[in-house]
């Protein structure tokens, strides 16, 4: 029985409309969709998530990285307000799923900056019974470690939880930790997926209430997340 739903946050409760901001900011469409490539793909934006380096540093890299790109990408990286559109449709079946007696969580990989950014406004916030963010542990998905982290830091069992994420390799690393997921493609598919979850049976309350644990792991420096800081 699925008494507890973990929600990621980009492309699932936000969308995101990085390609439009450079647009605006004077970019072609084909300029966006190349300088967009550089910058997610590098391994500086896990590294920004990871939470282990301060994200003046990491932009200061790019900007020796991608020295025909600075200018946009700093611009980019420090007016991230402008980067997400709201979902009310989809806020909207998490607070009916929320007072059906659901538990709500996020799981995500963000960095603080951006992450404050994203959800300070919005409403989805008013619902989740907890969270765990990438720069705040040290772990990023894929790694079974931080979906780890959920259950312990809420006493929450895996057998219990639905993950929602966009990425396939985050929702495998969800399964490997004993959690069932869904891999979100679309937001009409999230949205059936929700609907149907709110036209499913209510889960029973507990006889006794989730107790969190206070060994769940945390990784203090981001040793052995696979990610290495680079020579700033």
């Amino acid at each position: 029985m699925i008494r507890d739903l973990i929600f990621d946050v980009g492309n699932v409760l936000l969308d995101y409309r990085w390609k439009d901001m450079m647009m605006d900011h004077g970019l072609s469409e084909k300029e966006a969709v190349e300088t967009g490539t550089r910058m997610f793909t590098s391994p500086l934006w896990e590294l920004m998530d990871l939470g282990t380096v301060p994200e003046s540093d990491i932009i200061r890299q790019y900007e020796k990285d991608f020295p025909d790109d600075a200018e946009i990408i700093t611009w980019f990286l420090t007016h991230g307000e402008l980067m997400h559109v709201a979902r009310p449709d989809v806020w909207k079946r998490v607070h009916q799923l929320k007072e059906a007696g659901y538990g709500i969580y996020l799981l995500s990989n963000y960095c603080e900056n951006l992450f404050r950014k994203h959800t300070q406004d919005a409403d989805f916030m008013k619902d989740i019974d907890g969270m765990v963010v990438s720069y705040e542990v040290h772990f990023i998905k894929p790694d079974e470690r931080i979906y780890r982290c959920l259950l312990g830091k809420y006493g929450l069992h895996a057998e219990e939880c639905l993950f929602y994420d966009d990425r396939a390799d985050n929702t495998a690393g969800a399964e490997r930790a004993g959690i069932s997921s869904v891999t979100v493609r679309s937001k009409a598919q999230l949205l059936g997926s929700l609907d149907a979850r709110l036209a499913a049976p209510v889960p029973p309350a507990r006889a006794f209430p989730a107790q969190p644990s206070h060994t769940y792991q945390q990784n203090p420096s981001g040793e052995d997340s696979g990610l290495k800081p680079p020579l700033l």
